[in-house]
């Protein structure tokens, strides 16, 4: 019989039961066929239907091993797994699999050699919009384009692949990893991915999960455009430009994720609203050098909010980073609470000119920088810590006066100006500096 009649009859089968009770009469003797491609699909790829595949139970098929040249479809509602050693070899063009049919899986297959062209989209899998409920679970991906493109599909789970990028490419002619447009309810997890222009791209996307992803040696680890109500948690970044890029987005949630030597920023917000980050730990961001051009502006910030408002930062620790914290171009209203600033060269960047407070309810941030007491001994500094001082400033304006940091000179300096503050700059204050870190967490062994 042939394999797609097979997988719609016996999907047919054991959903009968379910439907029984909701089809009407006039539907009952309703002929499935397989599904069909949109107005502006491909028609010229080839069914996965035509490939040797072999039965296993229910839906569930199997691919040899072998390599399979050419450009294919997923078009029929099956769970396909692969052998070890098959291989979907795109012969350089187009997309490697496109997944059509809604209800499937592509589980332990190996894609490579798909078209580079980025404006036509080409990727290892192709997601189609009609795919709803699809899943790919464990699959290897090697290629210059895309990884996994997942165009406007609905609730679709990516979980366990590895996606490797062409690292002898400049960064921006490479493809995302994980591309996602215009996608709800997916669910992102544990997935590897290294040597592509973005880790996992989410544009226009909102209630998704991104957990538990690793992403190395690439430009943004996560990279979020107008997306609103996503959960960002326990990811890992090392060695990107900017590990978590939150830009023109709402309520976001970033918690529990994981930068480590990533260059410029670890996590960037620029024009986020109403978002949470916390519980995160940023580590040796160090001024980044993109194709061997400093970077303007990337002093190696661990946290970089711009013209963002109304966000809760709590919890975090910056540890070892150029700058600690920059704040800049409108940021207001944000609570910026027991978070903990360890051996950052600098650790607070402030640019504005309005008095901000970074404490809640009694509780500011831990800086180890901080020389105040605290003989009450409630672990709450008697001393206000301030960052932004006339000394501070030029700093930032003679960067070579960072020679003399801790020398008498500096330290006479900020003693007269506590003494005598005759002009003192709108600046951020920590009322209620903590005494010992909220949080303190090392560095992950690599690979972990």
């Amino acid at each position: 019989m042939n394999i797609r009649l097979t997988a719609l009859s016996v999907v047919l089968a054991c959903s009968m039961q379910v439907w029984a009770a909701e089809i009407p009469d006039s539907f009952k003797d309703l002929q499935l066929q397989a599904i069909q491609a949109p107005p502006d699909a491909d028609v010229t790829l080839q069914s996965v239907t035509t490939l040797p595949l072999q039965h296993l139970s229910g839906s569930r098929w199997r691919l040899p091993a072998g390599r399979y040249t050419g450009n294919f479809v997923l078009d029929v509602p099956i769970h396909l797994e692969c052998e070890p050693g098959a291989i979907f070899d795109a012969g350089g063009q187009k997309n490697g699999l496109n997944l059509r049919a809604p209800d499937a899986t592509l589980e332990n297959c190996r894609l490579e050699n798909w078209g580079k062209n980025l404006t036509d989209m080409n990727a290892g899998v192709f997601v189609e919009r009609s795919a709803a409920r699809n899943t790919l679970l464990n699959n290897s991906l090697q290629g210059q384009g895309f990884g996994i493109w997942v165009d406007a599909t609905p609730n679709i789970r990516v979980q366990g692949n590895r996606v490797q990028g062409d690292n002898s490419m400049r960064t921006q002619d490479r493809g995302n990893g994980l591309h996602f447009f215009a996608v709800r309810h997916a669910d992102i997890r544990d997935n590897e991915i290294w040597h592509v222009r973005d880790g996992i791209y989410m544009d226009a996307c909102n209630d998704n999960i991104i957990d538990g992803n690793s992403l190395r040696d690439m430009r943004y680890g996560i990279h979020f455009m107008f997306s609103n109500r996503n959960e960002v948690t326990n990811n890992s970044t090392r060695r990107t430009r900017t590990g978590y890029a939150l830009m023109q987005s709402r309520q976001l949630t970033a918690v529990g994720n994981y930068s480590d030597h990533d260059e410029n920023y670890g996590v960037l917000m620029n024009y986020i609203i109403y978002s949470t980050i916390r519980n995160n730990f940023v580590t040796d961001v160090q001024a980044g050098v993109g194709d061997g051009i400093h970077i303007s502006g990337g002093e190696g910030k661990g946290l970089f909010i711009y013209n963002s408002l109304f966000n809760t930062v709590a919890n975090n620790q910056f540890q070892n980073n150029a700058l600690g914290i920059h704040l800049t171009a409108g940021s207001e209203d944000n609570k910026i609470h027991d978070n903990t600033f360890i051996n950052n060269q600098q650790q607070v960047k402030y640019v504005a000119i309005r008095h901000q407070e970074w404490s809640h309810e009694g509780r500011g941030n831990y800086w180890s920088d901080y020389l105040g007491w605290d003989r009450d001994d409630n672990g709450i500094g008697d001393v206000p810590y301030e960052p932004n001082d006339n000394v501070d400033r030029l700093i930032w304006t003679y960067p070579q006066v960072r020679l003399l940091m801790h020398s008498p000179s500096i330290e006479m300096l900020r003693l007269v100006q506590r003494a005598f503050p005759v002009v003192k700059y709108p600046g951020v204050q920590d009322s209620f500096p903590l005494m010992r870190p909220a949080q303190f967490m090392q560095a992950r062994p690599e690979g972990n």
